[in-house]
């Protein structure tokens, strides 16, 4: 089994290291397109251009399924994408987990990009899906660049000025963009509240993993033979995992599983 997934960066981690996680004996290809990051200030036909060059370069390694791991490219070319891969490659697309947030109950925060915060987009979802749960839309300043740079100083500045967006009787963040699942306990460390019940975060990377084994009809295997392999493309050119991609738990994961070959 192969499994790609795609994204402008390296925010397609979180989902990666899920999808390893559930199934370490499958191929995985990672499409990313330093050449054209980031995606969120293009427009959306730009965006979606670029998208479906970088889902026709990993199409071209004939993989099962394919992961768009970015909020931002859900939102402007999964249709698009969907048009033009699908029926032979199953499209995943990665949407914040504002329905499964909302059925714990509770005041819920949801941390997104500037674009994305209070878009029609997300709007849209919190009206199908958290009607009635008191909502707060937090825009992360610079937040999702931080974690793309592993720029620490950054990272802690951006969380620290979303954190103080965040009203103190929050008990639910929804992880509205990917990258921040790779900093998830910097967000819960910013937020938890002395004597307050544990925050509850939610991302989207375990259930987006779990999709495309649905999609497939496939099973999680975590215990299977860690023999997957890994490939990465560069706006279509075959590379390495960007340096800061190993400052992160899910990226030093990678490599550790398997060789860095494309088994053809």
């Amino acid at each position: 089994m192969k499994i790609a997934l795609m994204d402008s960066g390296i925010g397609l981690l979180a989902a990666t290291a899920a999808v390893r996680r559930l199934r370490p004996d499958a191929d995985l290809v990672l499409s990313l397109d330093p050449d054209g990051m980031p995606w969120g200030p293009r427009t959306p036909k730009d965006l979606t251009q670029r998208a479906l060059a970088v889902a026709e370069a990993a199409a071209a390694r004939r993989p099962d399924a394919l992961i768009i791991g970015c909020n931002t490219a859900t939102v402007h070319a999964l249709p698009a994408v969907r048009a033009r891969l699908e029926p032979g490659i199953p499209v995943i697309g990665t949407v914040p987990a504002i329905k499964p947030a909302a059925a714990g109950g509770g005041r819920i925060a949801i941390w997104a990009t500037p674009a994305t915060t209070g878009s029609a987009y997300q709007r849209g979802l919190i009206r199908d899906f958290a009607d009635g749960v008191p909502v707060t839309e937090v825009p992360c300043w610079g937040l999702a660049e931080a974690v793309e740079h592993a720029e620490e100083s950054a990272i802690e500045a951006a969380v620290a000025a979303a954190a103080a967006l965040t009203p103190d009787d929050v008990t639910t963040v929804v992880l509205g963009c990917t990258h921040y699942e790779l900093v998830t306990e910097r967000i819960r460390a910013a937020l938890q509240r002395p004597g307050a019940a544990p925050l509850v975060l939610h991302g989207s990377a375990g259930a987006v993993a779990a999709q495309a084994l649905r999609r497939l009809g496939e099973q999680p295997a975590p215990d299977a033979s860690a023999e997957g392999t890994l490939t990465v493309l560069l706006s279509g050119r075959e590379g390495e995992l960007p340096p800061p991609a190993l400052h992160y738990a899910e990226g030093r994961l990678l490599p550790a599983v398997g060789p860095l070959a494309d088994r053809r």
